[in-house]
């Protein structure tokens, strides 16, 4: 059955679970909304958004360095206990997000941490482009949104699409763990070297 964005949208809002998980419960029980809450309750994935507002201080510092060593990353994952920081699941998701930010270059790890200069600077150039392409005054701004959301999709860590499965991003990535693991996860801060580049 074929699922509409809004209906995934709304389901998101509902459960705070990610988009694709959303999308695949509403699948699988044909569109009903309270189905598709159990579907999610079941899977563990729900009760995962509510563990986000616990305090994660314990967790691992893990560094990745690309064959070659052209490319290196350092990323904080931290947890709620130093069990689950030691747990093969978590370590594995450490590596697979180091990996992430070699891969695609990151400028933040959300949003929130883009500055407000930089989205200022992108905006400033989508509009231009936009009226350099002749766009009617009217729909420059929608364009220079549509734009902006594909910027950040681009460029936030949690919002982009998984290295190793682009149907998830790296939050529904995070999402999963935290289903699995049972205790609030977060990606601090990472930072990336490339050889001969500041």
């Amino acid at each position: 059955m074929a699922v509409s964005a809004a209906d995934v949208k709304a389901l998101r809002d509902k459960t705070g679970a990610g988009m694709m998980d959303c999308k695949k419960a509403l699948e699988s029980s044909d569109g009903d909304m309270e189905k598709a809450i159990t579907f999610l309750r079941e899977k563990g994935i729900m009760s995962a958004t509510k563990k986000s507002s616990r305090e994660a201080k314990e967790g691992i510092i893990h560094t990745y360095v690309h064959p070659g060593s052209r490319i290196a990353t350092m990323v904080e994952i931290n947890c709620e206990t130093d069990f689950v920081a030691r747990n093969e699941s978590f370590q594995t998701l450490a590596r697979d997000i180091a990996m992430q930010v070699a891969a695609t270059k990151p400028l933040a790890v959300e949003r929130a941490d883009v500055p407000q200069e930089a989205a200022e600077k992108e905006m400033d150039i989508f509009r231009n482009q936009a009226l350099n392409e002749g766009k009617p005054a009217q729909i420059v701004e929608r364009i220079v949104q549509g734009r902006l959301e594909k910027f950040y999709q681009e460029n936030c860590l949690l919002e982009q699409p998984f290295i190793r499965d682009t149907d998830k991003t790296v939050k529904d990535l995070i999402t999963d763990a935290v289903a699995t693991l049972g205790e609030n996860i977060v990606v601090r801060r990472f930072i990336r070297y490339e050889l001969g580049s500041e």
